[in-house]
């Protein structure tokens, strides 16, 4: 029995992906899945440096570490309408060199929020600590990402959306891609099929039980937030069009890919499908 690690971040949309395997409703022939949640930063630095070999990372990141990991399909957090939040204390006014808190160097957040403010100060922290910060006057403003868009301070107010911020760059008209999963090209090719359709499984599992795993996750305490919260949050970032990246969402990766590379943050202009696992291996071989 080989026993495979699934790095993911602690917040509700992937833990509710992932826990279908967890709870046992979906595996693996000869495979024990373990997990570990981490940071998303954390995730996207260990994929750097070739750590893991299936893991959650920030879309961003994908062209950097596209010659070691393949792009799944599944699991993926795109916002539609909705998104990161750029927030401030009421009524401060910022100055164009603005002291801001990012969740992460890699986070495809922090590589919009630079193509936009280009002179704000940055500095990096855990993504549960940024609230506090600018509530406390550390910083100036911070982006909020996962659960915290829902539910933070009545003293801070939204500054500009990712959302509008996304919209503005990209042209309009696609989902702001944020984050999905990627696994280790060291793996064999017939059993990277076996685990992309794996976690696709999980994903449309999940889904298809919404209300009883979400009720499990709130019983086991795997969530920071309450029922209602966690219905609203999943209906944003772990809803239908996670199962499985559609066309449109792979137009707007390629659009963020470009923008990236656009403002040199890539040494080249990847396409999003070019770097999937090829499904149709599998049966081409059996066939």
């Amino acid at each position: 029995m080989k026993t495979t690690l699934i790095a993911h971040s602690p917040d509700a949309d992937d833990i509710f992906m992932y826990y279908a395997i967890k709870f046992g409703w979906v595996g693996m022939p000869g495979v024990r899945f373990e997990n570990l949640a981490a940071d998303i930063e954390t995730l996207n630095e260990a994929v750097l440096g070739g750590q893991h070999e299936i893991a959650a990372i920030s879309f961003a990141l994908y062209p950097l570490v596209r010659d070691n990991y393949a792009l799944l399909r599944t699991a993926v957090s795109f916002g539609e309408g909705y998104g990161p939040k750029l927030i401030k204390q009421k009524g401060k006014k910022l100055r164009p060199n603005f002291k801001v808190a990012l969740s992460g160097k890699h986070t495809t957040n922090a590589m919009l929020f630079r193509i936009y403010y280009p002179k704000a100060r940055i500095t990096y922290m855990n993504f549960l600590e940024i609230e506090d910060a600018v509530r406390e006057g550390k910083v100036d403003a911070g982006v909020l990402i996962h659960e915290s868009i829902l539910t933070f301070a009545d003293e801070l107010e939204v500054e500009k959306e990712m959302w509008d911020i996304w919209q503005e760059l990209s042209g309009g008209g696609l989902p702001l891609p944020l984050g999905g999963m990627v696994l280790s090209r060291s793996i064999p090719l017939l059993k990277a099929i076996e685990y992309e359709n794996t976690l696709t499984k999980a994903v449309d599992v999940a889904r298809k039980h919404k209300e009883r795993l979400s009720q499990m996750l709130l019983e086991r305490n795997l969530v920071r937030i309450d029922a209602a919260t966690l219905d609203t949050y999943l209906e944003l970032y772990a809803n239908d069009d996670s199962i499985s990246l559609s066309p449109l969402q792979f137009k707007a990766l390629d659009k963020l890919f470009e923008l990236g590379y656009k403002h040199g943050f890539y040494d080249t202009i990847i396409k999003a499908d070019d770097f999937t696992i090829p499904l149709e291996y599998k049966e081409t071989r059996f066939s």
